[in-house]
């Protein structure tokens, strides 16, 4: 019995002051390498986001989670390649996921449910909550789930 291919994950961070047909063609051009040498899974735009730390003075940057199955170390020493020399990128990683580690979450959803949070933590002190929101409060107490174990490929530029 062969074990399938191994699974990784490809998180890309575009500049977005470049222009959109640029920011397609770069992860159109991800996608078809991926496509020509393995089998891509997912590809989930998780739109615009703040960046923990500026990088190369940009304070947002526009995600893309890419999933797909390899079998040749070829696709991700060519793919580390051409995305490490494009500009437009601010940064890159390749993780190979070990058997086992949950589906990646819907980041769309996430973002729609920051708002609210973010209202709750800005009300005055000593104001009461809206009711609706014990429940927020109960799931907040809740430990953490521990994050999954990865295995680094790539490094980015």
């Amino acid at each position: 019995m062969t074990k399938p291919p191994p699974i990784y994950d490809l998180v890309i961070l575009l500049d977005t002051a470049l222009e959109e047909p640029a920011r397609a063609k770069i992860i159109a051009d991800a996608r078809s390498a991926i496509e020509s040498q393995g089998e891509l899974l997912r590809h989930d735009p998780w739109g615009e986001r703040a960046l923990a730390y500026p990088i190369a003075r940009k304070t947002s940057a526009e995600y893309h989670l890419l999933q797909f199955h390899s079998s040749t170390p070829q696709l991700l020493e060519s793919l580390g390649h051409s995305l490490r020399i494009l500009d437009g990128i601010l940064r890159f990683r390749i993780i190979k996921l070990e058997p086992g580690v949950p589906a990646a979450p819907d980041m769309r959803a996430s973002a729609s449910q920051a708002a609210p949070r973010r209202a709750e933590q800005e009300q005055p002190e000593g104001a009461q909550p809206p009711a609706d929101s014990a429940a927020a409060e109960q799931a907040a107490e809740q430990p953490a789930e521990q994050p999954a174990s990865t295995v680094e490929v790539g490094d980015p530029a």
